[in-house]
Formats: structure tokens, sequence, C-alpha cells
């Protein structure tokens, strides 16, 4: 690992960090800049989800005012992540990772409209609580997140925030909690039984630290509506092109 792979890794994991506690796409940045510095494709992803925790340490320090009081909600969602991921985690380590590539741009698209038409929730049905339905959902994205990964945090943003009626900000917040726990589950796993690169890890997950702490602070102050619709777009953009590639 050359002096400008450490740098390339570390910028690349600032903008995921950033890109991925907004937006829940940091995989977009972070995934290409590891196939960039030479490992295939599978040693990329199982170091990118490794490196990816720190994102979620970063990010949850960030979003301490959003969470706060929520330890009762987000209790049964993080074991819901955590049984999901390590699923997901036992399927890429014992299947190939193809899986997933012809049915995700549809998940992802499916995700990223729902963000853009969220109906508007009456104040007194928002904050319905953690119902069987919501912990099914992150249950069954956390197992896509653990196998395959791309925008599993647009999906778990998407469904936050149809399912609870909460603001941009704090759905963001839970979705780096659940998401995170969901790949530290998964790194576990991957740092036992799989091919991760420390070396390429440690200075992404450098950058992925710092990019996640300042993402919740992008989030807070910015307007929900405006950025609601970035998040969507850009989640629209990726299904397209991972649907090009898989069916080209």
């Amino acid at each position: 690992m050359s002096a400008a792979d450490v740098l390339l890794l570390v910028c690349a994991g600032v903008g995921a960090g950033l890109t991925g506690s907004i937006a829940g796409l940091a995989s977009l940045v972070s995934y290409p800049a590891l196939l960039a510095v030479g490992l295939g494709p599978i040693a990329a992803n199982v170091t990118n989800t490794t490196a990816l925790v720190f994102s979620t340490l970063g990010s949850t320090l960030g979003s301490r005012p959003e969470l706060a009081g929520q330890a009762r909600r987000l209790r049964p969602l993080i074991i819901a992540g955590v049984l999901g991921g390590a699923a997901g985690a036992t399927l890429l380590l014992l299947t190939p990772s193809d899986t997933f590539e012809r049915i995700a741009p549809w998940l992802i698209g499916v995700a990223s409209l729902a963000i853009l038409v969220r109906p508007r929730v009456h104040p007194e049905h928002a904050h319905p609580g953690t119902g069987p339905g919501l912990i099914a959902g992150v249950f069954a994205i956390a197992i896509y997140g653990g196998y395959f990964g791309a925008a599993a945090g647009v999906m778990v943003l998407a469904l936050m925030l149809v399912a609870t009626g909460e603001s941009l900000a704090r759905s963001n917040a839970f979705k780096n909690v659940v998401l995170g726990v969901a790949n530290a589950t998964a790194a576990v796993a991957f740092a036992l039984l799989g091919d991760v690169h420390w070396d390429a890890a440690a200075p992404l997950a450098l950058g992925l630290f710092a990019g996640g702490r300042l993402g919740p602070i992008v989030v807070r102050r910015s307007d929900a509506t405006v950025l609601r619709t970035l998040i969507g777009l850009a989640g629209l953009a990726l299904a397209v092109k991972l649907a090009f590639d898989a069916y080209s």
C-alpha cells in the first residue's frame, strides 16, 4: 500500500462517511476506492463492510441530540439488525455475492421513490413506536446489508420515514445506528473468517469516522425537503447504474 493509496483511502473515507451518514450511500464512494487500490471484488466488499463500522461510530456521536431518550425504541431494532447482519454475512461467506445483483436496483429504486414521495404524517399519528412490521423490515434489510450492502442505508432510511413519521434528522440517526450494528456484526464474521485487508481498512476507517461524525451536523442544519429530494434522486441514479451493470 503506497502513500498515495493511503491518502486516497482516507479522502474516500471522509466522502463516504459524509455520504453514508447523510444519505446511506457510503459504499458508492468507499467500494470503488478499494477497487482502485487493487483489491478484488470480494476482498473489497468485506474490507469495506469492516471499515464502515467506524462511520457508524462517528455518526452516532454526531447524532446524540436525536438519539437522546430513544434507547427503548432502538433496542428491538438493534437486535433485528444484529441477527440480520449475521445472516447476511453467513450467506456471503457461503455463496457468491452476485445473487442480489439483479434485484438490488429494484430494491434501491423503490426505497428512493419512497423517500421522494413520503406522505405527510399528521402529528397525532407520528412516533408510533416499534411495531413488528418495522422490526421485520429492519431484519430483512440487515440481511441484504450484510450480504450485498449497496444502498442498504437508503432502504433503512425510507423504512424509518414511512413507518414512524419521524423527522429526517431522527430517522437518519436511527438508520445510522441500526445499519451500523448490522455492519458491525457482519464485520466480526469477516474479520474472523473473511479476507479483510487491514492495511486498506485502517486508512479508510479513519476517513469514515471523520465523515460520519460530520454527517449528522449537516442533516440537522439542512432543509429537510431539499435534502430528502437529493437523497432520493441519488438513490435512483444508483439504481439505474446498478441495473445497467446487472442487465447489460
